[in-house]
């Protein structure tokens, strides 16, 4: 036990050190990161977003990022799987908590959520969003679209989230319609992965329907998105909904007919040639949950997106611009 230690989160004097607590004990950081409100020298940061006031359905994604952090714990910090690799022998990562929000004024939200990204995007480091629900996407892209220019979108979901906006909701159904109109998002490299529900529009975004990602393999669909976005800059957002309920009961939404854990995670693994600067987990609400099945899942996106950036930082040994 000597060469054992607790509470990492707190506890580590390296910001590429290996956490080493019981998956049953320490403080639970996003997979033991230090906590910090410094970023100085991190080439990523993980950031919670508590706030569901947006939701159409079943509130409590607020509680989403204790869920995912709480959820990672199981993530022993040995090489992970599938990446075969440490993940922070050479990325070093915080997690910053998350952003205060006042539950009294949700006019404020948006901006709140904006200036916190913005700061951690001018530090040169990736950030990674744990909501939430969708809504949290919208600030998220705007300060992502300042800082590097308009994006493409990749964004796994049950629903199309184009409903009409009239620039001032809040709300988390209408993210995508409001960053089309403001310039924020490229339609035309943009795609959609698992719709099961109609909207008014699609603004152009290619869309990847449930039944079409049913009969698909993981390998034909993570194809289609590499065509479709070529090398645009991305930013990728995954709602839990996009799964299947069997696979994600916990989050407001739930709509059936969706694709396994497994399917989705295969696809993530397979789109590292894309340039992802900057990506989200959101709409996971544990209190719909069952045996944490919603929780890990979202913890494993979350892990999936820092292993497409650990390997893209290895084979580039950069940051951010």
């Amino acid at each position: 036990m000597a060469s054992k230690s607790i509470d990492h989160a707190f506890t580590s004097t390296d910001l590429r050190s290996a956490a080493t607590d019981p998956t049953y004990a320490g403080a639970l950081s996003f997979m033991r990161r230090r906590y910090s409100k410094d970023i100085t020298g991190a080439d990523a940061v993980v950031l919670g977003i508590p706030f569901d006031a947006a939701v159409s359905n079943r509130p409590g994604a607020r509680f989403g990022p204790q869920a995912i952090r709480r959820a990672s714990a199981i993530f022993d910090n040995d090489p992970q799987y599938p990446f075969s690799r440490d993940l922070f022998e050479n990325m070093s990562v915080v997690d910053h908590g998350d952003v205060l929000l006042d539950y009294g004024n949700h006019q404020e939200t948006p901006g709140r959520i904006e200036a916190a990204a913005r700061d951690i995007l001018q530090s040169g480091a990736y950030l990674l969003g744990l909501g939430g629900d969708h809504f949290v996407t919208w600030p998220l892209l705007k300060a992502h679209a300042a800082h590097h220019g308009p994006l493409a979108l990749v964004h796994f979901d049950a629903h199309q989230d184009t409903w009409d906006d009239d620039g001032s909701r809040i709300d988390h159904g209408s993210f995508v319609c409001r960053a089309v109109r403001e310039g924020v998002i490229a339609p035309t490299r943009s795609i959609q992965i698992g719709i099961r529900t109609h909207a008014p529009e699609d603004f152009g975004i290619r869309i990847l329907h449930g039944y079409e990602v049913e009969d698909m393999g993981a390998q034909a669909i993570a194809d289609a998105i590499l065509s479709h976005v070529e090398d645009a800059p991305v930013y990728l957002t995954f709602d839990i909904d996009c799964l299947d309920p069997a696979f994600a009961p916990g989050t407001g939404t739930p709509v059936a007919g969706g694709p396994s854990s497994a399917k989705m995670l295969s696809v993530l693994r397979k789109l590292g040639a894309l340039d992802i600067r900057g990506s989200d987990i959101v709409e996971v609400a544990p209190a719909y949950d069952h045996a944490d099945i919603t929780a890990i899942a979202g913890a494993t996106v979350a892990m999936y997106m820092l292993g497409l950036r650990a390997e893209r930082l290895a084979t580039s040994d950069h940051r951010q611009d």
